[in-house]
């Protein structure tokens, strides 16, 4: 199947007040557009009673340098930092923590190492794992990448957690974009098989810069690979109004508004 027409799966009505916090991210000419970023239709149903309970949720986002926030100019600038800001406000009732634990550098093995002990350590309701883009960049052998990232979903779906991951970004430099696009499709394919929902950064930063690949630039740190604040917050708001769809299965499946 085609990348962009795995894309047309959209998350859930949330209105603009409920996730703006503050005004919308810009940065220079880049503003942040409403961009489908789920690749399933897969619920997060786990977290649908808990929600409506007010009971408080624990998110593990574990990855590379887009985790930790390489790029942000602040701990609060981050996407994990945005993203519980966000659900705060959309989930009044409960209290959310999301711990960040992304470490810059770091390939799927080296995570998926800090995964298991992440998991044994603590108890989580939701595990958001970024994965692929030091593999893709550096290379390698893609099929053991597709098991690694296998043996990532078994480990989360025998600790209890639900899942959901986070695939490369785009940045207009890649060296190798059919080994990239290579590496971006694999995150897809185990998902598919395994039932995984997908927020594709790679589909929807590319066509933010597809629609204006001079403002495009803003949304990216000054070494044109890592994120900006303005890039993390418009990845966050798509991830948030994505997630409170798939945390709501029964309601209507329509795009997002800001």
């Amino acid at each position: 199947m085609p990348m962009r027409a795995a894309m047309r799966l959209l998350a859930l009505p949330v209105i603009a007040a409920t996730l703006s916090v503050g005004a919308p991210a810009q940065a220079a000419s880049f503003s942040c557009r409403e961009t489908p970023i789920v690749r399933s239709n897969v619920a997060l149903a786990p977290l649908s009673a808990k929600i409506a309970q007010g009971q408080p949720l624990a998110i593990l986002a574990i990855g590379s340098s887009s985790t930790e926030g390489v790029g942000a100019s602040a701990t609060d600038r981050t996407y994990p930092a945005r993203l519980q800001a966000l659900l705060t406000k959309a989930w009044p009732k409960s209290k959310i923590e999301i711990v960040n634990a992304g470490i810059g550098g770091e390939t799927a093995p080296q995570t998926l190492a800090r995964l298991k002990d992440a998991l044994s350590a603590r108890g989580y309701d939701l595990v958001i794992w970024q994965v692929g883009t030091n593999d893709a960049v550096r290379g390698g052998d893609i099929e053991a990448f597709k098991a690694m990232i296998g043996d990532g979903i078994a480990m989360v779906r025998e600790a209890g957690p639900a899942l959901a991951l986070l695939d490369p970004q785009f940045f207009p430099s890649i060296r190798d974009p059919q080994r990239y696009g290579a590496y971006v499709e694999a995150v897809g394919a185990v998902a598919r098989r395994e039932a995984v929902p997908v927020f594709s950064r790679y589909e929807a930063m590319r066509e933010w810069h597809r629609a204006d690949a001079e403002a495009f630039k803003a949304a990216l740190w000054t070494d044109g690979f890592h994120m900006s604040d303005a890039g993390y917050d418009c990845l966050a708001r798509d991830m948030a109004n994505a997630m409170v769809g798939m945390a709501a299965p029964a309601r209507p499946v329509v795009a997002a508004s800001r």
